[in-house]
């Protein structure tokens, strides 16, 4: 079983073109980045609303995209393009998916995902940076 962690993009980024892992600038997106790292997992993927998945070293340019402008239908769509990419890197019903992602980047995805943990579900963000410091300061 593959433990795989998804993080979602977020709106701060360099403006230049660089690798995934470098372009969101965010403290949210740094320490779920450190936090998902801690977890020691087969992979970390990040959720785009512009490229769906990718992986951190994906080279991309700046983007003004997100699922919270979106309507349901659109992130319907966005979802299923996910789904299709994380089929080639995962089994979707065996493997263990982490989400260090807001309810819009997940909701659609989850239903086709059998083992899921949402550590910080529920939490405002500014909940979640103080989890997510209490856990990279362990």
């Amino acid at each position: 079983m593959k433990n795989i962690v998804l993080i979602s993009c977020v709106s701060k980024k360099l403006n230049r073109k660089t690798t995934a892992e470098k372009i969101y600038t965010s403290s949210l997106f740094k320490k779920n980045l450190t936090y998902a790292k801690s977890l020691n997992p087969t992979g970390i993927f990040i959720l785009s609303a512009k490229h769906g998945l990718l992986k951190l070293t994906d080279e991309i340019e700046p983007y003004d995209k997100t699922l919270n402008k979106m309507n349901v239908s659109e992130r319907k769509e966005w979802s299923k393009i996910v789904v299709n990419q994380l089929k080639s890197v995962a089994d979707l019903k065996n493997d263990q998916f982490t989400f260090l992602a807001g309810d819009k980047y997940r909701k659609y995805l989850l239903t086709e995902l059998e083992h899921i943990i949402i550590p910080m579900q529920g939490l405002k963000i500014g909940e979640q940076l103080q989890w997510l410091t209490k856990q990279n300061n362990k």
